[in-house]
């Protein structure tokens, strides 16, 4: 057996376990792990960023469903690359963050740049751990694999000594790791089955992780087959095709008061992966804690989520991939009395999502239906944090699984990163990165990633000079008393030029289509600023209407 360095065995371990890139921002304190990368065959994404770095990271783990993996210097670096790892956590992304250690024989001592890993991220991922010797780091790092995907998956942290990278062993690599998640077995399916044959408001609620393509045709197939309305959970909108009858919109913040309504008045609600979290629940307003009203059924791959806040009167400890393969397979009830229900729920949602005009020369709400009707099936759409979400969430239509990448958790700076590495993991897709303008800026940067690495992606940047969400609340609590939520902004078209792509500023929502062609057949970086009026703060109110009170 050949003695290799720590960076060697780093890069041949991920190799064994199928990673294709990593993304990164570099530092000394890992630089074994960089020449362990050179000839592995492993891409390596340079970002601008370890924010950004990380998110891509974070969207690469939605993507595939193996774990995204980002490499960050020790100190400012991981510091930076929290935002990532907090978004992992609550969306229950599969991820790894490699961190740059300082030496061993420095520990303790607030060396350069130290931090304690382990106190850090302690409440931020599923594990934590430093690796203490180069002959431990392939079970370290097949542990990292096993723990990230198993269960309800998530982020790990694992630090990296610079002596440990440095240093020179004859060990092994681990084999792939084997994951585990829990199967549902034909009980569990039949006794949903039993409960749903008693109900007359029946409600089902679809997200959470480790879905599948797969697993997204077997919800159809079993809500089509008994005849069942199907919302999905905050930013989990594309597990059910929204034209098919049975989508009736997502919980979520911003959604149809009518949607939440619904889940109120129902007599049995079916809450498949989703965690049932604050945004889902509405601020935990739908149901009665710990007990609901309604009947619950909740299956998820965590058990520790299963009576976490609510009490359901049957828990399933399974992937929602696994159930819904049983479900799909059951018999057509003789009986399903929630016909008109489910017809209603529907009528409710085609209703709300009716455009309602906004003021302003570019409407967003046009634009939406207009990127709606531009956009092929299975592009991609990527957004993170504001109220120009709140837009598309409610006009567009995602008409596959994994053609939406958004965080649940709310974090700005997401859509330009997780657009790349969308780009990268699928080039032959249309990929669109929508953005605020506040939340652009988080990570604008990172359009010098694109351009360094062929991510031809749009960027759509909604421009209006506002935090817009902020405004909102602002307005809402103290009326035209503006503070703190006011943004003086760049040309960001010339910046798109500026970083070698193509950039476009519209003023007037009829010259939009044509730029958005344009810029769908750049082959290279475009983007469209448009200059929205603040005054179109969201898609049903306006700053002067909430100044009204």
């Amino acid at each position: 057996m050949a003695s290799r360095h720590g960076g060697q065995i780093l890069a041949a371990q991920l190799k064994t376990e199928g990673v294709q890139r990593v993304f990164c921002i570099p530092g000394e304190s890992y630089l074994a792990a960089l020449d362990g990368l050179y000839d592995s065959g492993i891409e390596v994404v340079v970002a601008r960023q370890e924010s950004g770095a990380a998110m891509m990271a974070e969207a690469q783990g939605k993507l595939t469903g193996k774990p995204g993996i980002c490499l960050v210097t020790r100190g400012p670096g991981a510091t930076n690359a929290a935002a990532g790892v907090h978004i992992a956590q609550q969306d229950s992304t599969p991820m790894i963050l490699l961190v740059g250690q300082v030496a061993t024989g420095m520990r303790n001592r607030e060396a350069f740049q130290e931090v304690d890993y382990r106190q850090m991220f302690g409440g931020l991922a599923k594990w934590v751990e430093e690796a203490d010797s180069i002959e431990r780091l392939p079970e370290y790092l097949s542990r990292a694999f096993h723990i990230a995907q198993s269960g309800r998956p998530g982020p790990v942290v694992l630090a990296l000594p610079e002596d440990v990278l440095a240093a020179d062993a004859r060990v092994p690599d681990a084999q792939a790791a084997q994951v585990v998640q829990p199967q549902a077995c034909r009980e569990d399916a039949e006794a949903v089955l039993e409960m749903l044959e008693s109900a007359r408001k029946p409600f089902v609620i679809a997200g959470g992780p480790g879905w599948t393509a797969e697993a997204a045709a077997n919800l159809a197939a079993f809500a089509a087959r008994h005849d069942l309305p199907v919302a999905a959970s905050f930013r989990c909108h594309d597990y059910l095709d929204n034209r098919t009858p049975h989508y009736v919109g997502y919980a979520g913040l911003g959604n149809d008061p009518r949607l939440n309504a619904r889940i109120r008045e129902a007599d049995l609600l079916l809450a498949i992966g989703a965690r049932i979290g604050e945004a889902t629940s509405n601020g935990y307003g739908l149901m009665e804690i710990p007990q609901p009203k309604q009947r619950l059924i909740h299956s998820h791959p965590g058990a520790t989520e299963l009576g976490r806040v609510y009490r359901p009167d049957l828990a399933v400890n399974a992937s929602s991939a696994s159930l819904l393969e049983r479900l799909a397979a059951l018999p057509e009830m003789p009986e399903r009395p929630w016909a008109a229900w489910r017809a209603e729920a529907r009528e409710d949602f085609l209703a709300w999502a009716k455009p309602q005009e906004t003021p302003g020369r570019v409407k967003l709400e046009q634009a939406i239906l207009q990127l709606r009707e531009a956009l092929p099936e299975d592009a991609i759409v990527a957004n993170g944090a504001g109220n120009y979400s709140a837009f598309l969430n409610r006009y567009y239509r995602f008409h596959s699984y994994r053609t939406q990448l958004a965080p649940t958790s709310g974090s700005m700076g997401y859509g330009l990163p997780a657009a790349i590495a969308a780009k990268l993991q699928h080039p032959e897709r249309t990929v669109v990165c929508l953005a605020g303008d506040g939340c652009f800026q988080m990570t604008s940067q990172e359009l010098a990633t694109a351009m360094q690495h062929d991510a031809a992606i749009v960027v759509i940047v909604a421009n209006n000079g506002v935090y817009g969400t902020i405004r909102m609340h602002q307005e809402r609590d103290y009326p035209g008393r503006v503070s703190g939520t006011t943004l003086k902004n760049p040309d960001f078209a010339a910046l798109a030029r500026a970083h070698g792509g193509q950039g476009e500023v519209v003023e007037d929502g009829a010259d939009f289509p044509a730029a958005l062609q344009r810029a769908l057949e750049a082959g290279t970086l475009a983007l469209i600023e448009l200059r929205t009026d603040p005054e179109a703060i969201a898609p049903s109110a306006t700053i002067s209407s909430l100044r009204k009170g």
